[in-house]
C-alpha cells in the first residue's frame, strides 16, 4: 500500500495522461487504487493535478444507490419480455427492444402533445432553463401523475432494481426535422459551482434510459461518439446507460432528425429518493 502524502512528477503525468485519454474521474481513481493508493491519497491526488475541489471529488465517491444493469438475452418485467440486443461495459450501455408495447406508446404521445413547450434542461441551480443545444419541444410528468406513467415508472424500477422513488419525473420530447441534441453528458458537473443545489435532493444522476415512441424516417438516433456506438430509434425500444459523474465516457447526443419526426420519453434517475 502506497501512503506517501506528496504527488511525484511521473504520478502527476500519468493522471493528466489519462484524463486527457478521456477517463472520467471515476476511472482515474479505480485505476490508482487498484495500482495500491490508498483511496483519500488518490482522491487528493487526482484534485489537486485536474485542479477540482476536493469536496467535488468527494462527492463523486459518497455512497449511494446504483442501478442493476438487465442481463443478456431477455427478461420478463411487468408482463413485457425486454431482449437485451446489444451491450457496452464502458460506458455500461444496454439496448432494450419491446419496453413498451404500440399502444403504450402512442398512449404516451397523446397525453404528452397538449403540454409541449420549449425543451428545458437544468441549470446549476438546479431550476430549468433553455439550452441552444437541445432544438426540441417538451414537457414533464410528475411521478406517477397519470396511470400510464406510474406503470412505466414500476417497470424500469423493477427492471433496474432501484425503486421508483429515485426517479425525475417522466420527460417526453417531440423533435421534427432537423432538430437535435447536441453531444452532452447527464450527469451534473461536480466542478461546477451549483453542483451543491442541483444535487441537494437525491444526489447525483446515475443512469438514464431514452425510449423510443415511435420509428423515425430518417435519424434521429442516440450517439456514444466516444465509443463509436449509434442506437437506432426503433418505437417501443430504449437505451438504458449508467454512469458516474465525471465519466466521460458517456457523451451522447441526440442525432437530428433526417425525415418525419422523433418521439422520446425519458427517465433519469439519482442515487437517492427525491422525495
Amino acid at each position: 500500500m502506497r501512503t506517501s502524502g506528496s504527488i511525484n512528477p511521473q504520478l502527476r503525468e500519468w493522471i493528466l495522461a489519462t484524463a486527457r485519454a478521456g477517463h472520467g474521474v471515476p476511472e482515474v481513481l479505480g485505476m490508482l487504487k487498484e495500482a495500491g493508493y490508498a483511496p483519500a491519497q488518490c482522491r487528493s491526488a487526482v484534485a489537486e493535478v485536474l485542479k477540482i475541489p476536493l469536496s467535488s471529488i468527494n462527492a463523486t465517491v459518497q455512497s449511494g444507490r446504483r442501478t442493476q444493469p438487465p442481463a443478456a438475452p431477455r427478461t420478463l418485467v411487468d408482463g413485457h419480455e425486454v431482449r437485451v440486443s446489444a451491450s457496452l461495459e464502458a460506458p455500461i450501455v444496454r439496448v432494450l427492444e419491446g419496453l413498451l408495447d404500440a399502444g403504450e406508446c402512442a398512449a404516451l404521445i397523446e397525453a404528452a402533445r397538449p403540454r409541449l413547450d420549449r425543451a428545458l434542461t437544468v441549470a446549476e441551480d438546479g431550476k430549468h432553463q433553455v439550452d441552444e443545444r437541445r432544438t426540441s419541444r417538451g414537457m414533464f410528468f410528475k411521478l406517477g401523475e397519470i396511470p400510464l406513467v406510474a406503470r412505466l415508472e414500476r417497470r424500469l424500477a423493477d427492471l433496474l432494481g432501484l425503486p421508483v422513488e429515485h426517479g425525475e419525473g417522466l420527460q417526453v420530447l417531440n423533435y421534427q426535422s432537423g432538430q437535435e441534441y447536441e453531444p452532452h453528458y447527464d450527469w451534473f458537473d461536480p466542478t461546477q459551482p451549483g453542483y451543491a443545489a442541483v444535487t441537494a435532493r437525491g444526489g447525483q444522476r446515475i443512469a438514464s434510459v431514452v425510449m423510443y415512441l415511435n420509428t423515425p424516417e430518417e435519424g434521429g438516433g442516440t450517439a456514444f461518439p466516444n465509443v463509436g456506438l449509434t442506437v437506432t430509434a426503433l418505437a417501443g425500444s430504449a437505451v438504458y446507460f449508467a454512469y458516474e459523474g465525471g465519466d466521460t465516457s458517456s457523451l451522447h447526443a441526440g442525432l437530428p432528425v433526417v425525415r418525419g419526426e422523433k418521439w422520446i420519453a425519458t427517465k433519469w434517475l439519482r442515487e437517492r429518493p427525491l422525495r
